[in-house]
């Protein structure tokens, strides 16, 4: 469930995009995730996941869709929803 206490983090899906890099066969970098991201129109600099991921940048409603679409996984599950 999503843990409002942390009212210092910048977004609610950074510990899930790591979760969904790592779980795949191969594994997804960082640097493969960007690529999947520009394919999808979303174009961010080398060091946006590495800030995602630590919850220092938040992320746009647009990132978070296409985001959950490059991982293969759901908006909700990044949202730890699901």
């Amino acid at each position: 469930m999503i843990n409002m206490n942390n009212l210092n983090a910048r977004n609610l899906i950074g510990n899930r995009v790591r979760q969904a890099r790592h779980k795949t066969k191969p594994k997804v970098t960082q640097t493969d995730l960007l690529a999947r991201l520009a394919v999808r129109g979303i174009e961010l600099e080398k060091t946006t996941i590495s800030k995602i991921e630590a919850k220092t940048r938040p992320v746009t409603d647009i990132e978070l869709v296409a985001i959950a679409d490059a991982l293969g996984v759901s908006v909700l599950w990044l949202l730890n929803i699901e």
